[in-house]
């Protein structure tokens, strides 16, 4: 298709307070667009937002103040003399604009419909839990004069007392078959597609442009899920893989630093989601974890670390391939050749004893090493895929804080650890809380985006 260089001008309509700016700033994606309060006529003055694709503006937004007395302005049309004996809508509205009320008593009024008159179509935004009043009827008889196509939005449809049906049947009765359910406060997951689908309903000449905007926003949404599957990947892994040798003496002061450790790397993760989906960095916050105390790491003699040790593994027990020595893989402790370690790894043996020979030193005089268990590891992959599915449900109106609400034991406590996890415990140093940044590394890296694809996997199943 070719581009246009002319985008499609809407404008934002209804009563005052009914949801204008918050659907703004849903479809924008923008919480900080306009000014939302509880307050009547918050917006005073009309305000636009580009939705572009590719550097190309395909849609002008323009919010616009209330209508606040369309009774009293819809009489005062009605009167107003006229050199011609039936004059068409725009002109009725036109005729209205040259007054001086239009300056004063009807102002706001006033900005709106010169913004209509200027735009192509209008989005006309109903709150659903008010009734259908004679206002609203006037409002709607007064836009119509405009002259341009008119798609109603309902707004607030997921409340207990919102009036759907209700407002359904009076604009039938007006003529506007093409109407949106769009809560701006919690969009349905296709909403913004159906408002398009719906606005090419009465623009059909638009079509292929609204059809543009709506395949960029559909794999917008995939791009943003594989990002923050990799975020919550990452987090995991982190995690998984941290590990801290501490002597008995230091148990009581360990223990509640990697309990903050971990919580602030998951309030971490949990920022950058917000991020990710343009929310504010204060619209969640992670909890208290119910972290358990650290436990014994025998993580190292798991295959993975005895793999990249050197060490053939087979038959329950591993031989010492470059070293001579003879672990116990059943008892997890050290039986044979410790000396032979130690002496390889305090001179510098192999590359491998560099890495691990502190650890198994640390072992050998009887220090602990703390873990996170894998209970939390796995209440934390569910926390924060719950975050992530909240968020995709969420419009950029909404002003509660979202609650990191902690999974039942029972939904969190069972089933197998993910392998991506299991190996991750095996290399300390994939962990960014064991004192440094991880280096680029191809096994952490194909580790994350394994976890992260198996995270889309689960979601499918779920």
């Amino acid at each position: 298709m070719s581009k246009s260089t002319t985008p499609l001008t809407l404008a934002v309509v209804g009563h005052t307070n009914v949801g204008k700016t918050s659907l703004l700033r849903t479809l924008t994606r923008d919480v900080g667009f306009g000014a939302i309060s509880a307050t009547p006529s918050t917006t005073l003055h009309v305000e636009g937002a580009r939705l572009s694709v590719d550097g190309e503006a395909l849609i002008e937004l323009y919010d616009t103040p209330g209508f606040e007395d369309a009774i009293a302005l819809y009489e005062y049309i009605e009167q107003l003399p006229s050199p011609e004996q039936r004059p068409d809508g725009p002109a009725q509205v036109q005729r209205f604009l040259n007054t001086s009320e239009a300056a004063q008593r009807f102002e706001q009024e006033a900005k709106v419909l010169r913004q209509l008159l200027q735009s192509d179509a209008g989005l006309y935004v109903i709150d659903t839990r008010e009734p259908v009043l004679a206002k609203y009827r006037d409002e709607l008889a007064i836009l119509a004069m405009c002259g341009k196509p008119l798609l109603p939005v309902l707004n607030f449809v997921n409340a207990p007392e919102q009036r759907e049906s209700a407002w359904r049947e009076v604009l039938a009765r007006l003529g506007l078959h093409a109407v949106v359910r769009f809560d701006s406060v919690a969009p349905p997951a296709d909403g913004e597609q159906r408002l398009y689908e719906n606005l090419s309903l009465v623009l059909d000449n638009q079509r292929p442009r609204l059809q543009r905007l709506i395949d960029h926003n559909l794999a917008q949404v995939l791009v943003r899920r594989k990002a923050g599957q990799r975020l919550i990947a990452e987090l995991l892994i982190d995690i998984a893989a941290c590990r801290r040798s501490v002597p008995p003496t230091r148990l009581e002061e360990a223990i509640p630093e990697l309990h903050q450790d971990v919580r602030q790397r998951e309030q971490r993760c949990v920022e950058a989601l917000l991020k990710l989906y343009a929310f504010r960095k204060d619209d969640a916050q992670a909890s208290d974890l119910p972290l358990e105390e650290g436990r014994w790491g025998d993580d190292l003699f798991h295959p993975a670390t005895m793999k990249q040790m050197g060490i053939k593994v087979g038959g329950g027990m591993a031989a010492g391939a470059a070293t001579g020595a003879g672990i116990d893989l059943i008892t997890g402790g050290l039986s044979l050749g410790v000396a032979t370690v130690l002496g390889a790894a305090v001179g510098g043996f192999t590359e491998t004893f560099r890495n691990y020979g502190e650890r198994i030193k640390g072992k050998w005089r009887g220090e602990r090493e703390l873990t996170v268990n894998d209970a939390t590891l796995r209440l934390l992959a569910i926390r924060q895929q719950r975050l992530l599915n909240a968020l995709e449900l969420r419009g950029h109106a909404a002003q509660d804080r979202i609650q990191m609400d902690e999974p039942l034991e029972q939904q969190w406590q069972k089933g197998e650890l993910a392998p991506q996890l299991t190996t991750a415990r095996a290399y300390p140093n994939w962990s960014s809380l064991n004192g440094s940044k991880p280096k680029p590394d191809y096994e952490r890296t194909q580790a994350i985006e394994e976890l992260a694809a198996s995270l889309a996997r689960e979601e499918v199943r779920g």
